[in-house]
C-alpha cells in the first residue's frame, strides 16, 4: 500500500481519495474510522456545551429518558438518543451491549463471561458493564471470536 501526503496551500480544501482495486471489511472499517476521527459530539454539563471527540467515550448510557456519555473521568449528557448515536457510530469500535447502554469496545480492557449466558466487560477505567445475552453473539462476531 502506497500513502502520499501533500501540504495544502491556505484556503485548499482537504481531500482523501482512496484507490484500491476492491472494497473490503478492511477499507470500509478504515473510512468510518477517518470519519469518526474528526467528526466531534455536542455534549452538556452543569448548563455548558462542550464539544468531544466519540474516541473519548467510554459507554454511552440511557436513564430516566436522557442519555449519558461516559469518559474516563468524566460524564456529559447528550441530546442523541442511543439508536441515534448507535446508527451515527456504526462501522466505529462502538458496540450496542444492551437495551440502554452502547460500549466502546477500544475502551474494554477485558470481557468474561458472566451469569446466564451475558457478558461483562471491564473497562480500562476501572468500570464493569454488563453485555445482554442477545448482544453476546454480536460482542463475538465484533471480537473475532
Amino acid at each position: 500500500m502506497k500513502i502520499t501526503i501533500q501540504d495544502l496551500a491556505d484556503g485548499e480544501e482537504e481531500e482523501i481519495i482512496i484507490r484500491c482495486r476492491g472494497m473490503d471489511e478492511q477499507m470500509l472499517k478504515l473510512i468510518y474510522a477517518l470519519k469518526a476521527g474528526r467528526e466531534k459530539l455536542t455534549v452538556s454539563k452543569e448548563e455548558k456545551l462542550f464539544q468531544i471527540l466519540p474516541q473519548a467515550v467510554y459507554y454511552f448510557e440511557a436513564v430516566d429518558n436522557k442519555v449519558f456519555a461516559y469518559l474516563e473521568r468524566e460524564v456529559y449528557e447528550t441530546k442523541n438518543k442511543l439508536y441515534e448515536l448507535e446508527n451515527r457510530l456504526s462501522g466505529t469500535d462502538f458496540f450496542r451491549a444492551s437495551k440502554s447502554t452502547i460500549l466502546n469496545l477500544s475502551k474494554v480492557e477485558s470481557v468474561s463471561p458472566a451469569f446466564n449466558g451475558r457478558f461483562e466487560a471491564y473497562m480500562k477505567n476501572g468500570e464493569r458493564l454488563i453485555v445482554s445475552r442477545q448482544y453476546v453473539p454480536l460482542l463475538k462476531e465484533k471480537l473475532g471470536l
